[in-house]
């Protein structure tokens, strides 16, 4: 057993010493005028190459969760030749989800305008999130109000995604203090509308990739299948991607570089343009 691990640390090792990373990027501030910081992750050997790029944004109920945990995702990526930026965010209670996906899109942008400068084509820029994270993006994205044209993001790649309408679940559910959800969302169905990436689907929708855990939260499989039946309006062909696993399980399996995940998106990625 001790061998094993020996031998993990080794691997795990190797693969890090096969990406370049920029901590603490500045991108931008937030409404409480912090600075907001990213993380980029370059395959070390990209050279003068332009290579595509993938934002991943962490989930945590939008009251939890920190950018730093997720360098497994982002080398692991790198080594597969993708750039990957992870953005931090302002957590309820300090921000609402409003004010987390305004700062997203600044993200979104601060990327279009700067990855170039990390070996990153702005011409294929993805987006990915867990969980809080795939509602975070999908609003930037897909809600206009955000600024984010459909023609300059590439595909959305959603990871057992929560909050996709987050209008249906709060008017079964009324928000409560419980987990900051009155500061995160409010009692105004409104800004539930607006929040929620599902009312926002247009023909003109980046193309998507969708995880879904088989035994996830009856909340997120509810609002997937709802997210799918919407789509397919425009994206007739999109099927889920089922897995066997529950919520956290979701994120944890690109730690491992051998996943499926990766050849997935990967493949994903390099699907020539809709």
């Amino acid at each position: 057993m001790r061998k094993f691990f020996y031998l993990s640390f080794c691997f795990l090792f190797f693969i890090s010493c096969q990406s370049l990373k920029h901590k603490d990027v500045i991108y931008g501030q937030s409404a409480q005028k912090k600075d907001l910081k990213l993380n980029i992750f370059v395959p070390s050997h990209s050279e003068n190459k332009k290579l595509p790029v993938l934002i991943f944004v962490h989930g945590g109920n939008w009251n939890s969760g920190n950018k730093n945990t997720y360098g497994f995702f982002g080398r692991n990526f790198a080594k597969k030749d993708v750039v990957t930026v992870i953005p931090e965010y302002t957590l309820s209670p300090e921000a609402n989800v409003n004010e987390m996906t305004m700062e997203i899109a600044a993200a979104i942008k601060w990327v279009q305008q700067n990855i170039d400068k990390y070996h990153g084509d702005k011409t294929q820029i993805f987006v990915t999130g867990h969980s809080a994270g795939g509602q975070l993006v999908g609003s930037a994205v897909l809600n206009p109000k955000f600024g984010i044209p459909y023609h300059t993001i590439s595909g959305i790649i959603l990871n057992d995604a929560a909050g996709i309408d987050m209008k249906y679940y709060l008017e079964r559910n009324p928000p409560k203090n419980q987990n900051d959800y009155v500061k995160t969302w409010s009692k105004d169905p409104q800004k539930w509308y607006e929040a929620s990436p599902i009312y926002f689907l247009t023909e003109h929708s980046p193309p998507f990739l969708i995880y879904v855990g088989s035994n996830t939260y009856p909340s997120i499989k509810t609002a997937n299948k709802r997210f799918l039946k919407k789509l397919h309006e425009f994206q007739p062909e999109v099927q889920p991607v089922m897995i066997n696993k529950s919520h956290i399980p979701m994120i944890l399996q690109y730690f491992w570089p051998w996943s499926k995940r990766f050849t997935e998106t990967t493949n994903f990625i390099k699907k020539p343009a809709r």
